[in-house]
C-alpha cells in the first residue's frame, strides 16, 4: 500500500493505491497545524497505518515559514568585510516606477550577523587562516547573546574551498552541539556571493520549522502504527527520504507545485501527450509550467518574498488566481481577483464556515457552474445563498447584478491565468497552440477551455483524479538529487578532459549522497552547464545527456547556441569564445512501478448512466442551457458542451463549441471543434 499526502493552502489531499485499486480523500487545511491536516487525511481515507508500505508527503511549512516569518531565529556567519551582504543585495529595482520602493526585507537582522576575519581567493587559495582560539570565544559570546535557533555559514569563496566553513561548522559544534547549523557548502556551492547568502540564510532559517514539523508528524504515524518508508517531495521534482529534509529543508520550498506537475506529465506520457502546459488551480492560486518532451523545464534559481534562491526548481509561475482568490473593488472603481485568498480559514463565504468576502468559488455557485449537489470535495455542504449575498456590495457599488459580477469575475481569473502561460510560453519561444493543456487542482477543469481558447490551444486532457493529482504525483516521482560546482572554463577541445573529470566528480557525488540516505539503485543522470559568452554577466542552461561521456566541444557549443539563441534572439559567430562557470548534475533513481497499479478509477468514483440533468447557468453574459453529468463513466461517444462533468475531486466545464469524451479509466479528452477564437 502506498499513499501520497499534500497540503495545500485550501484542501489537504490524498491518495492511496493498494492491488490496483485507488482511493481519494479531500480535507479542508488546518494551517496553524499541517500535520493535523494530514492525520485527518488519513483517517478520512480509513488507512490502516501499521498495513502502509510508502508515505510520500508534500507541504507548504517550509514556504508558510518564510512568507509569513515564522521560521527560527536565525544568525548568519560570515567573512569580515561583507556583514551588510544581506541588506545591499542587488542594485536592481523590481519596480522601477514604484516611488516607495523597498528591498526585500532579510530574513537575518543586521546585529545577528557575525564576522570572521579569514579569506580565501576565488580559486580557492587561503590568504588568511582562521585563529581557531580567538574566533571560538568571539563565537562563544556572539551566540550567548540571543537564543538562535540556527545559524548560516556563507564564507567568501567557500565554493572554491570549504574548509573554513567546516572549521567554523565544527566550532559551533564545539559551543552548542544542539545548534541547528547549515553551511553555504552544503546547499549552494556555487558563486554569486549573495545568492549563495540568501539561499544559505533562509534554508537555515526554515530548518527548525521542517524538522520541528517532520518530528510531530513522525511521532503520530509511529503512534498509529507506521514503520514504511516516508518520503519529501523536493521543488525539482524528485524525493527524498525524509531524514535528508532536516538538512537541507529549503529544497522542498515548492513541493506541492512540483508535484502537480509531475503527476500532469506522468499521466500526460501514459495517453501519448507528451508536449504539455500544466494548470494547477487549487484554492489559493494556480500555478502553470511547461513540459517539452516529456521532460519539465528545471532553473537554477527562484524567489520567495523576493529573496532568491539557488537551488534547481521546476520552472513554475504562479498566479494569485485560486478558487479562494478574493474579489474585490479598487480605489479606481475596477475590479480585481485576488491575490488575497479566503484559504482554508474560513474559506469561500458558500463553505459556512464565517468567511463573507466573495471568491471564485462563490462566483462559480452563483453563475451555475458548480453546483451544491454536485459539490464533494471536503465533505462541504455548499450555501448558494451566501455566495450570492458576498457579491451584493460589489453589484451595488458597480450599478449590475450579482450574476453579472460573478461572471466577470472568472473572467478575470482567467485572464490572469492566460497571462501567466504567456510568460512559460509565448514570452520564451514556445507557442503554446502546439501544446495540450492539462488541468488539474480542485478548479483547474473549470476554467481550462476559456482559457484554452484564448491561447488558441486545441486539445485539453484532463487526467482522472485531477483534484488531486499532486498527491499522485508524489506517488510516482522519483527519488532525485542534484549537485553543483562553480568552476570556470573556456570551452575548447584542450578542456575536455578538465570537463569530463568535473562530471565525473559531481557524478559520483550524487549517487554516493543518494546511497547515504538509503536509497538503492542505478541511477539516470541529467547534466547541466551554465554557460555564457565570455564577457557576458548571466548565463543560459545548456542540458546534456549525463549518462554518456562521448561529448566534445563542437557538440557543447552547437546546444549553446540553440539556448542562447531561443532566449536572447541571436547567437554570435562560432569562433566567439565561450566559457562554462557551473556545472550541474542530477541524479534520479525510480522509486516504484506505482503508476502501473493506477489502472483504475478511484473508489467511490463510480459510473453514473450517462443521464445528465438540465440547468441554467450564466457564462459570457447570457444564460445557457447547460447539461450536468455526474461520475466519467459516459462512454466512448463524444459529448457536446455546454456541459457540466463532476466527479469526487474536481468539475470539468466543456463550453459550446467544445467535445469531450473519456476513455474508461477516468481520464477525459477535450477537443476544440469550433477552431481558435477570433
Amino acid at each position: 500500500m502506498r499513499v501520497g499526502v499534500e497540503v495545500g493552502g485550501t484542501f489537504t489531499d490524498l491518495i492511496r493505491i493498494q492491488n490496483g485499486s485507488i482511493r481519494v480523500a479531500k480535507v479542508p487545511s488546518t494551517p496553524a497545524e499541517p500535520d493535523r491536516g494530514v492525520i485527518h487525511a488519513l483517517d478520512a481515507a480509513g488507512i490502516d497505518l501499521s498495513a502502509l508500505d510508502d508515505f510520500v508527503h508534500g507541504s507548504t511549512v517550509a514556504t508558510n515559514a518564510i512568507l509569513e516569518r515564522k521560521g527560527g531565529r536565525t544568525a548568519a556567519i560570515v567573512t569580515k568585510g561583507l556583514r551588510d551582504i544581506f541588506l545591499l543585495q542587488r542594485h536592481d529595482r523590481t519596480s522601477i516606477y514604484k516611488l516607495n520602493y523597498r528591498k526585500p526585507e532579510p530574513i537575518v537582522e543586521r546585529q545577528h550577523v557575525f564576522e570572521i576575519d579569514e579569506r580565501i581567493t576565488s580559486d580557492g587559495n587561503v590568504v588568511k587562516g582562521i585563529d581557531e582560539e580567538t574566533t571560538k570565544a568571539e563565537l562563544s559570546r556572539f551566540l550567548a547573546q540571543e537564543e538562535f535557533d540556527a545559524v548560516a555559514i556563507c564564507l567568501l569563496n567557500s565554493y572554491r574551498n570549504s574548509d573554513h566553513e567546516r572549521l567554523v561548522e565544527r566550532l559551533i559544534a564545539g559551543i552548542d552541539a544542539d545548534l541547528s547549523v547549515t553551511c553555504s557548502v552544503d546547499v549552494a556551492p556555487e558563486f554569486r556571493e549573495y545568492e549563495r547568502a540568501s539561499t544559505t540564510a533562509l534554508a537555515a532559517y526554515v530548518q527548525p520549522a521542517i524538522r520541528g514539523y517532520l518530528r510531530r508528524l513522525e511521532r503520530s504515524l509511529s503512534s498509529r502504527g507506521f514503520s514504511g518508508r516516508f518520503s519529501m517531495m523536493q521543488s525539482n521534482g524528485g524525493r527524498l527520504p525524509a531524514a535528508a529534509m532536516g538538512k537541507n529543508a529549503i529544497s522542498a520550498l515548492y513541493s506541492g507545485p512540483a508535484a502537480g506537475v509531475i503527476g500532469a506529465t506522468t499521466m500526460a506520457k501514459s495517453r501519448g501527450i507528451s508536449d504539455i502546459i500544466t494548470l494547477d488551480m487549487g484554492g489559493t492560486s494556480t500555478d502553470v509550467s511547461l513540459v517539452v518532451a516529456g521532460k519539465p523545464d528545471l532553473t537554477p534559481e527562484t524567489k520567495i518574498s523576493g529573496l532568491p534562491v539557488r537551488a534547481p526548481v521546476i520552472d513554475i509561475e504562479t498566479v494569485g488566481s485560486g478558487g479562494g482568490s478574493i474579489v474585490w473593488v479598487d480605489d479606481g472603481g475596477l475590479m480585481r481577483v485576488g491575490p488575497s485568498s479566503a484559504g482554508a480559514d474560513p474559506g469561500p463565504a458558500c463553505y459556512g464556515r464565517g468567511g463573507k468576502l466573495p471568491t471564485v468559488t462563490d462566483a462559480h455557485l452563483v453563475r451555475g457552474t458548480l453546483r451544491q449537489e454536485m459539490f464533494r470535495a471536503g465533505a462541504l455542504e455548499l450555501d448558494p445563498q451566501a455566495a450570492h449575498e458576498s457579491f451584493k456590495d460589489i453589484a451595488t457599488r458597480l450599478g449590475t447584478t450579482v450574476r453579472e459580477v460573478a461572471d466577470h469575475s472568472i473572467r478575470l481569473a482567467e485572464s490572469s491565468i492566460v497571462r501567466a502561460i504567456e510568460r512559460v510560453s509565448t514570452q520564451r519561444g514556445r507557442d503554446p497552440r502546439n501544446f495540450t493543456l492539462v488541468p488539474f487542482g480542485g478548479a483547474g477543469a473549470l476554467h481550462a477551455a476559456r482559457v484554452a481558447e484564448e491561447l488558441g490551444i486545441q486539445k485539453i486532457y484532463v487526467p482522472m483524479n485531477s483534484g488531486v493529482l499532486s498527491a499522485v504525483g508524489l506517488l510516482v516521482a522519483d527519488y532525485v538529487h542534484y549537485c553543483a560546482k562553480s568552476e570556470r572554463v573556456i570551452l575548447n577541445q584542450e578542456a575536455l578532459p578538465k570537463i569530463a573529470n568535473i562530471l565525473d566528480e559531481l557524478r559520483d557525488s550524487a549517487k554516493k549522497y543518494l546511497h547515504s540516505q538509503g536509497v538503492k539503485g542505478s541511477p539516470l543522470f541529467r547534466a547541466t552547464l551554465d554557460m555564457r559568452y565570455v564577457g557576458q554577466a548571466f548565463e543560459v542552461p545548456v542540458l546534456l545527456d549525463g549518462n554518456r561521456d562521448d561529448v566534445s566541444s563542437a557538440m557543447i557549443a552547437e546546444k549553446f547556441s540553440e539556448a542562447h539563441q531561443k532566449i536572447f534572439e541571436f547567437s554570435k559567430p562560432p569562433d566567439e569564445p565561450i566559457e562554462i562557470v557551473t556545472f550541474r548534475m542530477g541524479a534520479q533513481v525510480e522509486s516504484s512501478d506505482a503508476f502501473l497499479n493506477m489502472v483504475r478509477p478511484a473508489d467511490g468514483d463510480r459510473d453514473s448512466d450517462g443521464t445528465p440533468f438540465y440547468a441554467d447557468i450564466f457564462e459570457n453574459g447570457r444564460l445557457v442551457k447547460c447539461a450536468f453529468y455526474t461520475g466519467r463513466g459516459l462512454g466512448s461517444v463524444a459529448i457536446a458542451g455546454p456541459c457540466v462533468i463532476s466527479d469526487e475531486t474536481s468539475t470539468i466545464f466543456v463550453p459550446e463549441g467544445w467535445t469531450a469524451v473519456t476513455d474508461g479509466l477516468g481520464n477525459v479528452l477535450l477537443d476544440n471543434i469550433s477552431g481558435e477564437r477570433e
